[in-house]
């Protein structure tokens, strides 16, 4: 008999799965093949967990995978199909965040669930635990800028997010050619006939203030947890908040805990 905690958790993700069927099917009917694609990738996703409490005998806690359900739904949804990233401000910022401290979550559990095993001999300690995690997290958040750099340039999307600039430092503009920053303060720009100025309020930057941004709110993200799982391995698993999102090994797969 299913718990409480696991049917609540089914029902969040058949309600979530539901509407992004129904979104799928308008994404069809229209014609909007690219839509469709993010819903039938946003199902795929959605099978994670299942296959990671299954196939790999890791028992998520409720909250990090109701979390999990959220965060797809937010990220590819609500975010790439409704236009939440351009029409809400911050809400890329807030994604980047909250994957920040999931990752550093995944990524603590990953070692601590070897270092609480009777088959490993070596004793990691709560710091060297804490960074693990921290690294973990970063690693993930890098490796995701890097794909979308690789999508903006050859798939012609615009993951990393241009900003508005007003000025411009850079030691290209020094007459001399010497290693000194000229700031350069952009008052008149003309693109193919349009006055920027008036239009837009500045010139753009490609992607760097976006993926700089995005990796110092998983930065934070990846901070806080590691600061809470170094606190729940030194008290050994008496923190209730860290616990609700560090995923445990089944003892079915002879992972047996030291004491």
């Amino acid at each position: 008999m299913l718990s409480r905690n696991k049917r609540r958790r089914m029902t969040i993700r058949g309600l979530l799965s539901l509407i992004v069927v129904f979104v799928a099917a308008r994404a069809f009917l229209r014609g909007n093949y690219e839509h469709l694609f993010v819903c039938v990738l946003t199902l795929a996703l959605f099978t994670v967990p299942i296959f990671v409490d299954r196939k790999l005998g890791i028992d998520l806690p409720p909250a990090l995978e109701t979390i999990i359900y959220c965060f797809i739904f937010a990220a590819e949804i609500m975010g790439e199909i409704n236009s939440y990233y351009t029409k809400i401000p911050y809400w890329d910022t807030m994604l980047h965040t909250i994957n920040g401290f999931l990752m550093a979550a995944i990524g603590f559990a990953l070692v601590d669930i070897f270092n609480r095993s009777e088959r490993f001999s070596v004793k990691l300690s709560p710091l060297f635990l804490a960074i693990v995690a921290f690294c973990f997290s970063m690693t993930v958040g890098v490796l995701w800028e890097f794909f979308e750099f690789a999508a903006d340039t050859y798939l012609h999307m615009d993951m990393q997010k241009d900003w508005i600039v007003h000025e411009i430092n850079s030691v290209m503009f020094n007459p001399d050619g010497l290693n000194i920053v000229e700031h350069v303060k952009i008052d008149s720009l003309i693109v193919n006939g349009e006055d920027w100025i008036a239009k837009y309020g500045g010139y753009i930057d490609i992607g760097l203030i976006d993926t700089m941004k995005d990796l110092i709110v998983n930065f934070i993200g990846a901070v806080v947890f590691s600061i809470i799982g170094f606190f729940y391995v030194k008290s050994r698993g008496q923190g209730k908040f860290a616990s609700a999102f560090i995923p445990r090994v089944r003892r079915t797969l002879g992972l047996k805990e030291k004491k």
